[in-house]
């Protein structure tokens, strides 16, 4: 699995070292978007978007390069118009000359198509919403949709998606078919309602037209701002397409999840069940805050699966009447100390009851065996004991004696 260098790691664009985890995936094909894989049995990728106009340019490669630094390894740009497809050109140009080549996905929407055609040529994905890029006026006194009306707007979507299909298949490039619970086209609604069923369908429509033009470079997402929804859309999703024979990568996110701490949560309240089933490739937490807030979250969800090993794991008990020292204070002072490593587990446990047990699979552990003393261990050994003052400092002592010390 891929070790990052930091938390939030400075370069993060090259994910190309294969995942092992307790969890099992499910199998997917993989596909490229510009030097990161997703799918494939790849680590789980983590994307975001700049809320930057993109036709401010060095505002949005400022916003970019943010992004990328602190561990988003694919930056997505809204693509409104023409005007804002051209400048992404610029965009692409500009970071090349003064960071690197970030792997870019632009967002098209509303009869998108010569705006997808042109941004095709300047990013590595393109994610089109098959709800809105052939727009149906809704008609508020259809009562139903005939077969042939239903078919009739299907031949319209094939015409204006395969110029796209092509162009990105003649690129090498790849398409995101992104699903939105809360913009299901017309007929889709009147046929199978607002449920999961419908956005599963809609993703198919689109699915089976670039595979008619032997296109699968696909990457599929159906959000929900309701979890149970999202979660519901993805497994139906699944389950329709083992049945059909196809192994598209997902990707995850709940969308207009909020902010603070229960934007946090309802995001991981969707994401982390499915990343547990095995199911989704590349994750985006979509909180209403600075782009930059949504990295964290999406690394901490992989971290606690499992799924990536980007930052210290923590391994801490609530504290009870048993706990010798501080637990809360010696935890921020041990966190504070070791924050910027990688690939270690350390364990803070108040007494010896449930230390040595609780923090079996640690690599170290700092453990409160009797008033003034901290016992030090590694692994299940215990290796020293030592005053509690000096208890965070001989920690940091014991990771270097071993050579898994980094200066931060």
């Amino acid at each position: 699995m891929q070790t990052l260098s930091s938390p939030l790691a400075s370069n993060p664009s090259s994910n190309q070292t294969l995942t092992s985890t307790i969890i099992p995936r499910r199998k997917t094909r993989p596909v490229h978007v510009g030097n990161v894989t997703i799918g494939g049995g790849f680590p789980v990728v983590v994307q975001s978007m700049i809320n930057e106009d993109t036709l401010d340019v060095a505002g949005s490669v400022s916003a970019i390069r943010r992004l990328h630094e602190i561990g988003c390894e694919i930056v997505r740009v809204t693509v409104p118009s023409l005007a804002h497809a051209k400048a992404v050109a610029q965009i692409k140009q500009k970071l090349k000359q003064t960071y690197q080549d970030v792997p870019l996905a632009a967002d098209v929407h509303h009869n998108g198509m010569k705006i997808a055609l042109e941004v095709a040529n300047h990013v590595d994905k393109v994610r089109i919403n098959p709800g809105l890029y052939v727009f149906e006026k809704p008609n508020s006194k259809r009562s139903e949709y005939t077969q042939a009306e239903f078919d009739e707007i299907g031949d319209k979507i094939r015409e204006a998606l395969e110029p796209l299909v092509i162009s990105l298949q003649d690129q090498g490039k790849a398409m995101r078919i992104g699903v939105n619970h809360g913009s299901l086209a017309e007929r889709m609604l009147f046929t199978y309602g607002d449920t999961p069923e419908g956005m599963v369908e809609s993703a198919l429509e689109f699915i089976r037209i670039c595979e008619s033009l032997d296109f699968r470079n696909l990457v599929i997402s159906l959000k929900a701002s309701r979890v149970p929804v999202m979660v519901a859309a993805y497994r139906l999703m699944v389950q329709r397409m083992d049945e059909l024979g196809m192994d598209y990568p997902l990707h995850l996110g709940v969308t207009e999840a909020g902010d603070g701490e229960y934007g946090r949560i309802k995001s991981t309240a969707g994401i982390a069940p499915l990343l547990t089933d095995g199911i989704g490739d590349t994750i985006r937490v979509s909180i209403t805050e600075a782009p930059e807030k949504e990295i964290p979250v999406c690394y901490s969800i992989l971290q606690a699966l499992g799924l990536r090993k980007t930052m210290v794991e923590y391994v801490a008990c609530p504290s009870c009447g048993r706990t010798l020292f501080n637990l809360e204070e010696v935890l921020h002072q041990v966190r504070e100390a070791t924050k910027h490593l990688t690939g270690l587990d350390i364990a803070v446990m108040g007494c010896i009851v449930n230390g040595p047990g609780e923090m079996a699979d640690a690599d170290y552990g700092y453990v409160g065996k009797q008033p003034g003393y901290i016992s030090l261990y590694r692994g299940r050994e215990e290796i020293k004991k030592v005053p509690e003052s000096q208890g965070v400092e001989e920690l940091i002592n014991l990771i270097k004696a071993d050579g898994r010390w980094v200066d931060p």
